[in-house]
């Protein structure tokens, strides 16, 4: 089965309320929101009256909300290759810090 895969781009404030209704039929609320709905004449007319404000692709499967999330999250453009925190001391507290240690165990910045 075939899916709409309908993203509202451009809000329809200022628009007439016609526009609106219509989008809150396709379940539009926030910009960059995205609904999946089975392709039919019917959504297709609803798509139509809003062209100007959504993107549409047509898709094999529907996604879930977690899976369209995790698909827009951009990579962070960085790894983890060593943490820099050490726990120290008998209290089991975390010290952060940012040089080196003489031969008695004071940091030396």
């Amino acid at each position: 089965m075939s899916y709409f895969r309908i993203t509202l781009i451009r809000s329809a404030i200022g628009l007439p309320r016609r526009s609106t209704d219509v989008l809150k039929a396709l379940g539009l609320k926030k910009r960059m929101a995205t609904v999946f709905h089975s392709v039919s004449p019917s959504v297709a007319g609803q798509i139509m009256k809003v062209k100007e404000l959504v993107q549409v692709e047509e898709c094999q499967y529907r996604l879930t909300k977690q899976e369209v999330h995790l698909e827009r999250k951009p990579d962070p453009g960085y790894y983890t290759e060593k943490s820099c925190t050490e726990q120290r001391g008998e209290l089991g507290d975390w010290v952060f810090f940012a040089g080196l240690e003489d031969s008695d165990g004071i940091l030396v910045f």
